[in-house]
């Protein structure tokens, strides 16, 4: 547990948890362990009036983006903001939500979230004192760069939100973090949750053995080698790495098709191995990874991924589940997760509602997230903890 004896100082101001309709579920978990905590922290200090407001039963601001027949919409916030350090938690990639328009449902986008996100914001009317807004999955983010005439989109959304008032955006491995250079000026947090993929795989795995000899790191693509390489080092272990062999004259589906995944790294047989990246969207490339594995005669393939989208559905995992090619997928709970997903034995979720909260608490206080942001004394001492009994505890704190 992050060390608590940082939270001494004034909170910046009265806390107000924000969750956007696509992040509800989240945004009760995270609520639920900050009451706890803040009821369990004893403070004289909790008595004066720059606590006022500190313990409450819930930190949750009702705020709704209510529709108009003709789709149009409107942000409305139920209580007071003012003087607030308010977090909005936001989830783009939801797209269970539906409104209607004429009369028909319309399925939310990320357009659609992203312009409630500014509603609001422009309901709050610049009374709070300070708007941190979280974001795990950073709106249009695999829009970061040009190649030839078009639309930086992720930069543009950042640069609107900075000038909207917003001073903080914290994200969860962003698809190219360097997108912060569009806002030098102001907070950007791009968090890795490696240390929750391994507390998820170390408990969810008792047979796993912690070596070069029978466990290897691989990168699905070029793109993600620096993931594979950090989760590699934590673990003591290998790494590999397939680069996809594109045909630059076609594009299907906004993307150029992947001819084949070529590998580059040690053998695999007989060895499991960890496919680290940051989203699976159809799943087919992931899954081609995991064939042209188990073609190598790798043992056991654990798919790792920041966010699971699943686009083509979870059929094509089952199947993959059936043939072998897959032990197990772990994602995290920062974007939307389809119920079915909680049915499948080959699923397991990485919960990252605890981590946000220490987040929020933090900033709260005006505290250092250094010791959040690099968790490799955690990692390690849980590593340490499977070598040693091929489980680990619940609590980090035991």
């Amino acid at each position: 547990m992050p060390d608590a004896s940082k939270l001494i100082t004034v909170p910046v101001g009265e806390l107000a948890l924000i969750p956007h309709a696509s992040c509800t579920a989240l945004g009760k978990k995270v609520d639920n362990y900050l009451v706890k905590w803040r009821k369990e922290r004893h403070d004289q200090s909790k008595q004066t009036l720059q606590f006022n407001g500190y313990e409450r039963d819930t930190y949750i601001i009702d705020a709704k983006c209510p529709r108009f027949g003709s789709g149009e919409a409107k942000g409305t916030i139920s209580t007071s903001v003012r003087g607030t350090d308010a977090f909005i938690l936001v989830d783009v990639g939801n797209y269970s939500i539906e409104y209607k328009m004429g009369g028909e449902p319309c399925r939310m986008s990320p357009d659609d979230i992203y312009a409630d996100v500014k509603r609001i914001i422009a309901a709050m009317g610049g009374k709070s004192h300070r708007i941190t807004l979280i974001m795990p999955f950073l709106y249009e983010s695999r829009q970061h760069k040009r190649s030839g005439r078009e639309s930086l989109d992720c930069a543009l959304a950042l640069q609107e939100l900075v000038a909207m008032g917003v001073e903080n955006i914290i994200t969860f491995d962003a698809h190219d973090p360097r997108v912060q250079n569009a806002i030098p000026l102001n907070g950007f947090e791009n968090i890795m949750p490696t240390y929750q993929f391994i507390k998820a795989i170390l408990s969810s795995t008792p047979d796993l053995e912690l070596d070069s000899d029978h466990l290897m790191v691989i990168s699905p693509d070029e793109g993600a080698m620096h993931r594979a390489i950090y989760f590699a080092n934590h673990l003591g272990v290998d790494v590999g790495m397939f680069y996809k062999r594109r045909d630059y004259t076609k594009v299907v589906n906004g993307k150029n098709p992947i001819v084949a995944h070529e590998f580059l790294g040690d053998d695999v047989e007989g060895k499991d191995v960890i496919i680290v990246d940051d989203m699976i969207a159809s799943g087919e490339s992931m899954l081609d990874v995991a064939r042209q594995l188990k073609m190598r005669k790798a043992k056991r393939v654990y798919c790792l991924a920041t966010f699971g989208l699943f686009t083509a559905g979870l059929g094509i995992f089952d199947k993959a589940k059936e043939e072998g090619l897959i032990e197990k997928v772990i994602t995290t709970n920062v974007t939307y997760q389809k119920p079915e997903l909680f049915t499948r034995d080959w699923y397991e979720s990485a919960d990252l509602s605890k981590y946000i909260a220490y987040v929020i608490d933090h900033l709260n206080h005006d505290a250092s997230i250094s010791d959040l942001l690099d968790p490799t004394e955690r990692i390690q001492a849980r590593v340490n903890e499977y070598r040693e009994k091929h489980t680990i505890s619940d609590n980090y704190a035991e």
